[in-house]
């Protein structure tokens, strides 16, 4: 696993560097393929968004810098990437230092195809999400304690993905992909005022759905509505359709998803 920090091959970080202490930054995960990120137009908006609410001054441009080193050092770059914005190395402390943020970029090889439905069977888990500082919401920092104590819930259950709800009672995304649901012969997705992430397979599906004219509204669900689904799949950078085929044990239909997937031609993620 090469890793890089402003474009430079690194084997460790800084014992005062703030993500360590502090999670203090944000990051992405990209599906990477001949040299090319996909879905990066979406990526790098997120990242710039991040870094101005954050108040990371970061040159984003290390990305590509790092890019062109890889391409040096693989026949093939293909695989994934997590991209970091840290603030760096600081004194003990909240207060923010002066200095520019780094760039890491963590590079996994494996080799890629076109994307194709998985199928899980999957239920809602039983801890549930608080709400967010309003500036938070939508980004992803570098603090995943919610996930990390989801995750295993969600692996102790044997699910790969699981249905997340808030303290609110609304269903919000899954444990590390945003969702779609069908109820009453529409589409929906969660609306994420209040927690959550803007995932960008999310935004390329809602774009995608917008061309070919299917209507898909984005609004809170409520718990109750959960026994009502009619399909769910669930999404991220590096899987377009997580098709859930049993929720809490309860079939559900596949056709609407798998017709949606063949619509929006998401086995070809550029």
């Amino acid at each position: 696993m090469p890793c890089f920090k402003n474009a430079r091959e690194v084997s460790g970080i800084s014992l005062s560097d703030r993500a360590f202490h502090y999670g203090d930054g944000c990051f992405t995960t990209a599906r990477i393929r001949h040299g090319r990120i996909e879905l990066e137009s979406l990526h790098m908006a997120r990242l710039q968004l991040s870094c101005e609410r954050l108040l990371l001054h970061a040159d984003l441009s290390w990305i590509d810098q790092t890019l062109h080193v890889l391409q040096q050092q693989f026949l093939e770059v293909n695989g994934t990437l997590k991209i970091i914005i840290s603030r760096g190395e600081g004194q003990r402390g909240y207060s923010l230092p002066e200095h520019s943020a780094d760039v890491w970029v963590f590079f996994y090889p494996k080799a890629v195809d076109d994307f194709q439905i998985e199928k899980i069977k999957s239920g809602v888990l039983q801890q549930v999400l608080g709400l967010s500082m309003p500036g938070l919401v939508g980004l992803k920092s570098l603090n995943r304690l919610e996930q990390v104590l989801l995750k295993n819930e969600a692996d102790q259950r044997g699910w790969p993905e699981a249905l997340v709800t808030d303290v609110q009672g609304t269903v919000v995304e899954g444990v590390s992909s945003n969702c779609f649901i069908r109820l009453n012969n529409t589409w929906i997705t969660p609306e994420l005022r209040y927690n959550g992430v803007h995932g960008v397979m999310r935004a390329e599906i809602l774009s995608r759905m917008q061309q070919q004219g299917i209507q898909c509204e984005q609004r809170f669900i409520n718990l109750d509505d959960i026994s009502k689904f009619e399909s769910l799949f669930f999404c991220n950078a590096l899987s377009p359709m997580k098709l859930v085929t049993e929720l809490n044990q309860q079939a559900l239909n596949v056709q609407p998803c798998i017709e949606l997937f063949n619509t929006l031609q998401l086995d070809q993620i550029h």
